[in-house]
């Protein structure tokens, strides 16, 4: 195949500049808040000028956003060949691993292409077009003349292909360039002996080897240069598609797209709403969380048998379920917050979890919500795959507890320790008994390091009643336990259940974890020069009450979701 495409690869060229959309009325820019008064009404005291966090005013009466070119990631490669060819096989994973960036893997800015990105793409996409072909079903959707193609109307079908697949894989209509330079493609590999089905094989791995299929190109409306653009219809399909389901638009969105309903902020609102309703959306919030939660690599966690005899794989499966089952109950039928989700007074367990919690009553795979009653745990805070997924060896760590609660949770960075003492810095031996807390206060008590561990130590001080697989404990090497600190930005907590609701009545993890999904769902890190964005996204937040599903909605009302930067802005 390899030689049958040698300098066909050039039908992928970037798109030529495209409007898909009618501009506006006026041809002006619209105003951040023309669309939404009562948004304007809410905001009114803040949005001219903000609090930025060095104390000076950030004025964000203008639209301030940035869009960097976006390519799809692993997850979201999968989920569209999944949908355009019924294809399970995940073919995304033989791809390398993206750089985490912000933390999901799909920060533009830091997913660079390596020679052996571009070369796992072809090879990738011939398997995809060998299964694709080989399936009966897949063809007929594409082009049903192809189960039994005259030589004299191959044409036409290869058309009929071409016309039905591309738009769907590229996300838009095509131009007629474009169809002319594809149909060329198979016109010349019918030429060089290739039957019927390999020019079909070709067609879809020229297609899948495409920038328009690899990345998110995105043009907006004609707005001026100095001007914010509006995207276009097919654009925000394209959106909203990736950030709900992790996957390309449906042809019947893109077909929506093309009959103006979603140039209005109203119908983009409504669309959104049926689509986090969709149970396809549910895939993309495990992703999510799979990727803001240390979780998932439960099932591959490893723990001494002797010490901990009842902690095994499917133990470590398990967990990472409860985790999601709480979430998804919480999301969709539950309270909705994400300060209830760290709080809740129940879970989701199957049988084997239940024995390992020691709960009584539930057996099989199936996964049943209990109480905790007079437990001590709440909400996923306490469970014990969070507490196992924070602890790297067979013994606790409250630094690294600590740090993944203010770091991750609460968007407080922590320095790295300083060149010259990187290499003497060593965990204390556990040996030396004593509890935890008693090691690392001494350990931390060199001035040098204290300016961190007072930041990340006492969060995990007050969880150190859960052990290394995240089981209850009063005491370790017969020593009390003291979870009572006091920690920055909170204040004293006596205790895990304490620190779970100081952590949700927190308006720094309430920002934190609005900052995270805005990361995801743009696509970016927010940095210093996204302040504006910043503080969008942590009012979209505060609008929705911190109703997750309302806040995911809610994000598709920002600026950064709606518009595009000026021409003249635009790296």
């Amino acid at each position: 195949m390899a030689s049958l495409l040698a300098g066909a690869l050039a039908c992928g060229g970037a798109q030529s500049e495209l409007d898909t959309t009618e501009g506006l009325d006026d041809g002006s820019a619209p105003s951040a808040t023309s669309n939404d008064e009562s948004e304007a009404a809410d905001d009114e005291a803040s949005d001219d000028e903000s609090p930025s966090p060095d104390g000076d005013s950030t004025d964000c009466e203008d639209i301030q956003v940035r869009a960097p070119l976006r390519r799809l990631t692993r997850f979201e490669y999968s989920n569209t060949i999944r949908d355009l060819f019924a294809d399970d096989t995940q073919p995304g994973n033989k791809l390398p691993s993206e750089e985490l960036g912000n933390g999901f893997g799909n920060d533009a800015e830091s997913m660079s292409a390596s020679s052996l990105l571009v070369e796992q793409y072809g090879n990738v996409g011939e398997e995809i077009g060998q299964r694709a072909v080989a399936n009966k079903d897949v063809l007929e959707r594409f082009a049903p003349c192809a189960h039994d193609v005259a030589l004299t109307d191959e044409a036409e079908c290869a058309a009929t292909f071409v016309n039905n697949l591309a738009p769907l894989a590229y996300r838009r209509p095509l131009t007629d360039a474009e169809i002319a330079e594809l149909l060329d493609l198979h016109h010349r590999l019918r030429q060089d002996s290739a039957d019927f089905a390999t020019s079909l094989v070709a067609l879809i791995e020229v297609v899948l080897h495409s920038p328009e299929f690899l990345y998110r190109f995105e043009w907006g409306d004609g707005s001026a240069e100095d001007k914010p653009r509006r995207l276009s219809g097919f654009e925000t399909a394209t959106r909203l598609a990736f950030l709900f389901w992790g996957t390309a638009p449906t042809k019947e969105l893109l077909q929506q797209a093309a009959d103006g309903g979603l140039d209005d902020d109203d119908e983009v609102r409504s669309t959104a709403e049926r689509m986090i309703d969709d149970p396809r959306s549910r895939s993309t919030l495990r992703f999510f969380f799979d990727h803001f939660l240390p979780i998932s690599s439960l099932a591959q966690l490893e723990r001494d048998d002797e010490l901990f005899p009842t902690f095994h794989a499917a133990v470590g499966a398990a967990m990472r379920e409860e985790i999601h089952q709480l979430l998804e109950y919480e999301i969709f039928d539950g309270p909705g917050t994400w300060a209830h989700a760290l709080t809740a007074p129940y879970t989701f367990v199957n049988g084997e979890l239940a024995d390992f919690y020691g709960i009584s009553g539930v057996d099989g795979e199936a996964f049943q919500r209990v109480d905790w009653d007079d437990e001590p745990r709440r909400g996923i805070l306490t469970s014990a795959g969070l507490m196992a997924g924070t602890t790297h060896a067979n013994f606790t760590s409250p630094v690294i507890r600590g740090s993944y609660i203010v770091q991750r949770l609460m968007c407080i960075e922590v320095p790295p320790p300083p060149a010259d003492l990187e290499d003497e810095i060593k965990p204390p031996d556990p040996a030396e008994g004593g509890t935890a807390r008693d090691r690392y206060e001494q350990h931390s008590e060199d001035p040098a390091c204290a300016s961190c561990h007072v930041l990340m130590d006492a969060p995990g001080f007050a969880l150190e009643n859960y052990d290394a697989v995240g089981l209850w404990r009063d005491r370790e090497n017969g020593f009390e336990i003291d979870p009572e600190v006091d920690m920055v930005g909170v204040g004293q907590v006596d205790g895990p259940l304490a620190l779970g609701e100081a952590l949700a009545a927190s308006e720094l993890v309430d920002a934190c974890f609005a900052r995270n999904w805005g990361n995801f769902a743009y696509g970016l890190t927010m940095g210093e020069q996204d302040e504006c964005l910043r503080l969008d996204v942590e009012r979209a937040f505060a609008r929705a009450d911190g109703d997750i599903r309302q806040f995911l909605v809610e994000l598709t009302q920002t600026d950064a979701f709606r518009y595009l930067p000026p021409r003249e802005a635009q790296p």
